[in-house]
């Protein structure tokens, strides 16, 4: 076991690696650095999802619902789609409203907790299959509605999506005259001669705002799990009915549950967003879903490093094999026998089969979960 010091010390070691990671990628490509803002979205919906299910033993098969809802609401409120289709808003705002992505991100939490809280107050006596069809078909209700929103008012633009969306500005004060950092484009730093710098490509740049909304997650589902709320959430996960007998208000803590959730959902729809530049209806299919899950379940459920490692490999795992099986060029090695992307998702698949028959309760499983009593311990 390692001590306080030593904790800190790796820790601090383990923050070092994390920042000169990009770096490091951005040297073999932006596709690289890509691939890790890609993968730390999704350790963002699967640290939301993790609150519903890992804590609250909620199935949940439509979180991608609330990621949806926070993607179009940055960029309805972020682009000239609204002034373009709208004469009395163009009249308002001519050249669009161009919301600060400090009042977009809180305003996407609320607005996707609410509507969390909605999905879950139908669903207060459903339980396991018939919770998941509910929740299911929630998601895909949103997903229809944002297909078919083009007509006869066009809200959502239909399956042609949203363009034009603004990326981030952080630190802008028009009133001070401070222009402030814009995450798109290149940015040097640390100058150390006339031309020598180190250059920040816009991918990496969203890599570090991704990286400190994931620290922050994570910090919040930290002392969420250990608070009286967090042992409420598990009280009703392992016996609904034993924790309503000893007080807990099971209704008030499933909503909770569900709209803590879906916040970290709409916040990470907003940096989906602000990030693509675009969002169409096709980035929020069920199949979304169902990898959301498989990240939660396959990492380990309830424990926060499980999750991660989840989300992690369930993200990065298929562009890397996309790049391996390009490299290789395995369709001409087969007489194109075997479609590339094919053969990315069998292995995929085999490999979560394979993880799930040896480690049925994840790759990193919490120690609290299904613990056993040590022999010798008085009872």
């Amino acid at each position: 076991m390692l001590n306080k010091q030593n904790k800190t010390v790796v820790w601090v070691l383990a923050a070092l690696a994390l920042a000169i990671l990009p770096l490091l990628l951005q040297a073999a490509g932006n596709f690289w650095v890509r691939i890790a803002d890609t993968a730390l979205l999704y350790v963002l919906l699967a640290l939301g999802l993790n609150i519903v299910v890992g804590y609250a033993g909620l199935l949940d098969l439509g979180f991608v619902a609330f990621f949806a809802i926070g993607a179009y609401l940055y960029g309805l409120m972020a682009s000239p789609h609204l002034a373009e289709n709208f004469p009395w808003f163009a009249q308002m705002f001519p050249n669009g409203l161009h919301t600060s992505i400090w009042l977009t991100i809180p305003l996407a939490a609320i607005v996707a907790g609410l509507f969390g809280i909605l999905l879950g107050a139908p669903t207060l006596k459903l339980r396991g299959d018939y919770l998941a069809i509910v929740t299911l078909g929630f998601g895909e209700i949103i997903r229809v509605f944002l297909n078919n929103l083009d007509h006869p008012v066009n809200l959502t633009n239909g399956p042609k999506g949203l363009s034009q969306i603004d990326s981030i500005t952080l630190f802008k004060f028009d009133s001070l005259g401070i222009e402030g950092l814009n995450l798109a484009g290149q940015t040097d730093v640390f100058c150390w001669a006339e031309s020598s710098c180190v250059t920040l490509n816009s991918v990496t740049k969203y890599y570090y705002l991704f990286l400190l909304l994931v620290a922050v997650s994570v910090v919040i589902c930290h002392r969420l799990e250990l608070s009286r709320i967090g042992r409420a959430w598990m009280a009703i996960r392992e016996d609904e009915i034993a924790a309503k007998a000893m007080g807990i208000n099971t209704r008030n803590m499933k909503l909770l549950a569900f709209g803590m959730g879906a916040t970290f959902g709409g916040v990470s729809g907003t940096m989906f967003a602000a990030f693509q530049g675009f969002v169409s209806p096709e980035s929020f299919s069920l199949m979304e879903s169902v990898m959301i899950v498989a990240m939660v379940v396959l990492g380990g459920i309830g424990h926060l490093p499980g999750v991660i490692l989840g989300a992690v490999l369930l993200s990065a795992l298929p562009e890397v094999l996309r790049w391996v099986s390009g490299v290789l060029d395995l369709q001409s090695i087969t007489g194109g026998r075997l479609d590339a992307s094919i053969l990315r998702q069998l292995l995929i698949a085999l490999a979560m089969i394979i993880v799930m028959l040896l480690r049925p309760r994840g790759l990193w499983p919490t120690r609290e979960h299904g613990k056993v009593r040590p022999a010798g311990e008085v009872q």
